[in-house]
């Protein structure tokens, strides 16, 4: 008998809407897998691209980030620099024979705790489908 693969995501939140929104999906006791281990950076434009790709080569089956909708970052512009980064990230994920898809940039208010949910119960289900992480070591965080 075997058992369902479990992906392991990481999930990079802003502050101010990505982890309020996911405060909100759990306050609200929206169903959402138990796989997500958040980290909470003040900004998405904070997450540097390391620490993803140390993430993906940790064992994490995926890779998550969240930040405020275009035009309402804290930080004015933050969200727009963390776009790029993204697109310089797939690329090099692309480059290095990794899976891009594994990647997920989203754009989550405080106010969205569904669409939190949805996010991360349509990004599980993606993983799942792709299956474990071969490329990461066994330790994961």
């Amino acid at each position: 008998m075997s058992e369902e693969f479990e992906p392991r995501i990481v999930a990079f939140l802003c502050n101010w809407c990505s982890y309020a929104g996911a405060d909100l999906a759990g306050v609200s006791r929206l169903q959402m897998p138990a796989s997500l281990r958040v980290i909470r950076v003040m900004c998405s434009s904070r997450v540097d691209p390391l620490f993803v790709i140390k993430a993906f080569l940790g064992g994490a089956d995926g890779v998550l980030i969240g930040g405020c909708h275009p035009g309402d970052c804290h930080y004015l512009k933050g969200n727009y620099h963390a776009r790029r980064k993204f697109a310089l990230l797939k690329k090099v994920f692309e480059e290095l024979g990794l899976d891009a898809e594994r990647l997920r940039l989203s754009w989550i208010s405080a106010s969205e705790g569904p669409r939190f949910s949805e996010v991360v119960t349509g990004f599980t289900q993606k993983i799942k489908e792709l299956g474990p992480n071969l490329t990461g070591k066994e330790v994961f965080i």
